[in-house]
């Protein structure tokens, strides 16, 4: 038997004895986390192994459900973050949170600054609000500086906000880093004003669909 197929039996059958039928976040988190591990390192980037798992916790969106799921989870987002100088992008079913580095992170720091605890507070409370859904949390620097450092930088980056929205009772399964270092600039490094651009965190989410 596939690993997936594994894993989905055991969530299913953990969420039964958890009862489904009145079960709480918490207790769908716990579930969740009870049976995590056994794709861990496994099904680290394979979309559909992820899929397959959140799907038999919280269920999947089919049809026309994906495109409304997605306008109100748009529209909370916005609603949320208005102000913060955090961007809610759309393209298709995603949505893209672009969050400026300047804001989240001092210069070669990976520790995101207490000041914006209540900005990912409300990036939580949303995602925790639409959990059909998984998270690629992808960080991005400038082109200066020696090119590891900022790949390692990156990814320090994407992980400091992975474990903020876990410790904000996100479900790890759903989120997934990436660092991309200075490999996908928004804009060309040709300023400082564009390099400030490009130090920048994304948080890409997806519906899970059947």
């Amino acid at each position: 038997m596939k690993l997936a197929s594994i894993v989905v039996t055991t969530l299913a059958a953990s969420l039964i004895l958890a009862g489904c039928a009145d079960q709480s976040n918490a207790t769908k988190g716990a579930a969740i986390g009870a049976v995590a591990g056994a794709i861990a390192g496994k099904a680290t980037g394979n979309h559909k192994d992820k899929r397959l798992v959140i799907g038999a916790a919280v269920g999947a969106l089919a049809g026309a459900a994906v495109g409304s799921y997605m306008d109100n989870q748009e529209k909370a987002l916005r609603e949320e973050l208005s102000g913060s100088g955090v961007r809610v992008i759309r393209d298709g079913d995603i949505l893209k949170l672009d969050i400026p580095a300047q804001l989240t992170f001092d210069i070669n720091r990976s520790d995101i600054k207490p000041n914006l605890y209540p900005v990912f507070n409300d990036i939580a409370k949303v995602l925790r609000d639409y959990e059909k859904t998984m998270l690629v949390i992808a960080g991005h620097t400038d082109d200066t500086g020696p090119y590891q450092y900022n790949m390692n930088l990156s990814l320090a980056r994407a992980d400091a906000v992975k474990n903020y929205l876990m410790a904000q009772n996100v479900q790890s399964i759903r989120l997934e880093t990436q660092g991309y270092g200075p490999n996908y600039p928004a804009v060309a490094n040709t300023s400082e004003a564009n390099r400030a651009q490009n130090r920048r965190v994304e948080i890409h989410i997806e519906p899970i669909v059947q």
